[in-house]
């Protein structure tokens, strides 16, 4: 019987957003990448959205990704379609069975469902009604799989740690697309411990491993007297119940 190709040498698809900051109940996605990479080594096809997001551009935000306001006003597009053409992206890639990699899923795809409530009425969820999303975050997976290793985990650390190339760091497309390396990487280098997990465990896997992390993080914050909660939930935090 023909071995069946393990996931991280298999198809695989990413998503990154940058925004006007990181608050992803309040702030707003001012442009978005879904790249799809059929096989490791072949070219990704890249999808961008480029979005005005009617409110300010925080300087702190264009530092970080080089988005002025003006230049999103004169060139994004209004964030009503274009929030919708990637929910639909990305329900494209669960029907297509294609784990879709979303380094710090809980921010991206929580902002993603917020952006959607706000300009559409709709929630991220009811996409993938017919069809689940595999979501795979390569900050979850690594920070499981090698717990003990010291320093941070941003994503420029681990292209750093796993000899990933990352081209114009805070461009969503290129973001996206190192996210997906890293991802193949960790597979590899954790392939006795992974190849075995389809995308679809590895995704409840991930759910139960990043609610043990943020209670580990929540423990050290206690213990350091930083006031700042730690949410569980992955790879969607739930929507706040609406203001009676």
């Amino acid at each position: 019987m023909a071995m069946t190709t393990c996931w991280y040498e298999g198809p695989l698809a990413a998503f990154d957003t940058e925004t006007t900051g990181v608050d992803v109940e309040t702030d707003r996605i001012v442009s978005a990448a879904v790249v799809v990479q059929d096989a490791p080594g072949i070219r990704p096809r890249v999808s961008r959205w480029l979005v005005n997001p009617g409110v300010p551009v925080p300087a702190e935000a264009t530092a970080v990704h080089g988005l002025t306001e003006e230049h999103l006003q004169r060139n994004g597009r209004w964030p009503a379609p274009v929030m919708y053409e990637i929910a639909q992206a990305l329900a494209e890639q669960a029907h297509a069975g294609r784990p879709v990699v979303v380094m710090n899923a809980p921010f991206d795809l929580t902002l993603l469902d917020r952006e959607l409530r706000r300009h559409r009425a709709s929630a991220l969820g009811r996409w993938f009604e017919s069809a689940q999303l595999s979501v795979l975050d390569p900050r979850v997976l690594d920070k499981h799989l090698d717990r003990y290793r010291k320093g941070r985990r941003t994503l420029t650390d681990l292209c750093a740690h796993y000899g990933v190339a990352l081209e114009g760091a805070h461009d969503a497309a290129a973001d996206a697309v190192a996210a997906l390396e890293v991802t193949r990487a960790v597979g590899r280098r954790f392939a006795s411990r992974l190849e075995r997990l389809a995308p679809g465990e590895l995704h409840t896997l991930q759910a139960v491993w990043h609610a043990a992390q943020a209670r580990g993080l929540q423990a050290w914050f206690a213990r350091s007297g930083v006031d700042e909660a730690v949410d569980p939930a992955w790879p969607l935090r739930p929507g706040l119940p609406a203001a009676a």
